[in-house]
Order: C-alpha cells, then structure tokens, then sequence
C-alpha cells in the first residue's frame, strides 16, 4: 500500500512526493511505527516439534497490529481458532528479517542454534500480505530458500514492489502460491505471478478482482487517500477477499494443528473474482 513513487524507476512527479508525506503524516488508517517487537519470539505449544507458521505483512507504513487492517484482522481471526498448534504474526513490510529471525527460532526445537536438515524438513509455514507487505512474502521466501527451508504456501494481495524487490517471480522452495489483485487506480496490484522452477511451484492462480463495478467502503481511512488509491485499499477492506484467503490458508494448516481437522484439497475453486 502507498508504494506510488517506488513503482517504477521513472521520474517521480511531484504530486507523488506530496502524497507519499500526505501518507505518512496521515491519521490511524496509515499511521506509521518506528518499533517492532521483533525480538520476541513467537511462542511454540510443544518443545518436541515446530508449530505451523504462519506470517503476514502489511502493507505502506501501516503498524503492524493496526487492527483497521486486512492482514491484522485475518491474523487475529486465525489465532481465535488456533490458539495452539500455530505460530501466527504480523510484521511490517520493512521488518521482513524480524521475521525470518522468528521462523528460525521456532524451527529450531532443540534450542541448539543451528538448524538441522530433519528441522528444516518439518517446517511448515504460510506467508501473506497486502501491496508491499506482499512484496515482502516473496523476498522473505527467498531469504528462506537460501536456508533450503520449504514454504507451504504464499498468498499475495494486490502486491506491489518495491525497488529492488521482484514480486513477481515466486522461488522453487514455495509449494503454491496465489496471486490475487485489482487492475485499477493509480495504485495497483501485480496482475501475474510465475514460478521459477514450474517442476516445483504450483501456480494457483492470478484472481482478478473489479472494485470499480462493486464498491468496497473504507470507512476507517481518509478520503483524501482514497481518492488517489480508492480500488488499492478496497483490495484491503474487502471482507470478501479476506474471507476466501483465510479459508485457503485453513486448508494448508496441518491437521494436528489445535486438533483441528483440515481439508487436503489443494484446489484454487474456493476462490472467487468479481
């Protein structure tokens, strides 16, 4: 979200620069944060064995635990069904090596501060996130793929890069991934993601997702906002979407997870588009 001047590597116009300091002095919706408890780590219910993962990131400079936000709310709604069993945090886009310190931790089950091949093999994480806290899955799924650990599965909303991030080009130690994205406004999601080694990643789809012939309210973020990037943030207030996403990550969380049984099927079909 709110990524305007960091597109592309063309000239920035200057209604661009005067929005991105409109962004960052605006109230709640895209209120910003200079501190991250990323030393904390996430917690495991078992000392024997590593929980599920699960990461988001938001997007622009939105805090982490901003509760007016679409990947905050999911988490939220993922750790009231899971309160054991997995390991569930959002993080900002900037702190994605927070994160991955997190993941280490936890896969580290016996304290030792190396990971072994056994421990990196049981690794089962999700990771998510809307416009640059999308873009941020994709980097943090490479930093991860430097550690030969596996990914389950990433879910990309309305992403959008940063410079020097690639967004685009999902690595082989992903299993699926998903794109899901809305064409409009002056800010807009990637409209295709692709798997580096097709053999290994399992493209679900590319979900294309119209706002402009049905209006999403934001009634929690300012209008002035909304009017350049309106279609942007109604890919984050849509309950709709976030609905479809949730189920899909449910689906990948182990069985064991909470004792709580899941679905095997791995069919993209319970994803819709407007």
């Amino acid at each position: 979200m709110r990524s305007v001047v960091l597109i592309s590597q063309r000239p920035i116009p200057a209604f661009a620069v005067l929005l991105v300091l409109a962004w960052a002095a605006a109230p709640p919706c895209y209120s910003a944060s200079g501190f991250h408890p990323s030393d904390v780590p996430l917690t495991s219910s078992t000392a024997s064995s590593s929980p599920d993962i699960v990461i988001g990131f938001v997007g622009g400079f939105v805090r982490h635990d901003d509760p007016h936000h679409g990947p905050v709310k999911l988490a939220q709604r993922l750790r009231e069904t899971y309160p054991l069993g997995v390991a569930i945090e959002t993080f900002e886009n900037r702190h994605r090596k927070s994160a991955y310190r997190a993941i280490v931790r936890l896969l580290d089950t016996n304290h030792d501060g190396v990971l072994s091949d056994a421990e990196r093999r049981n690794a089962r994480i999700v990771l998510f996130g809307h416009s640059w806290g999308a873009s941020a899955v994709v980097s943090l799924a490479r930093d991860l793929q430097r550690q030969n650990i596996p990914v389950l599965l990433t879910v990309q909303v309305d992403s959008v890069a940063k410079i020097g991030q690639n967004d685009s080009v999902i690595p082989a130690n992903v299993a699926q991934a998903i794109n899901l994205y809305q064409p409009n406004g002056l800010i807009h999601g990637r409209k295709k993601i692709s798997a580096a080694d097709p053999a290994r990643t399992e493209i679900l789809g590319n979900y294309r997702f119209d706002y402009r012939k049905q209006p999403v309210p934001c009634p929690d973020c300012p209008r002035f906002l909304g009017f350049f990037e309106r279609t942007h943030l109604e890919s984050e207030c849509d309950p709709r979407l976030w609905s479809q996403v949730e189920n899909l990550i449910r689906s990948r969380l182990s069985a064991s997870a909470n004792g709580r049984e899941t679905t095997d099927d791995s069919s993209p079909a319970v994803l819709t588009s407007k």
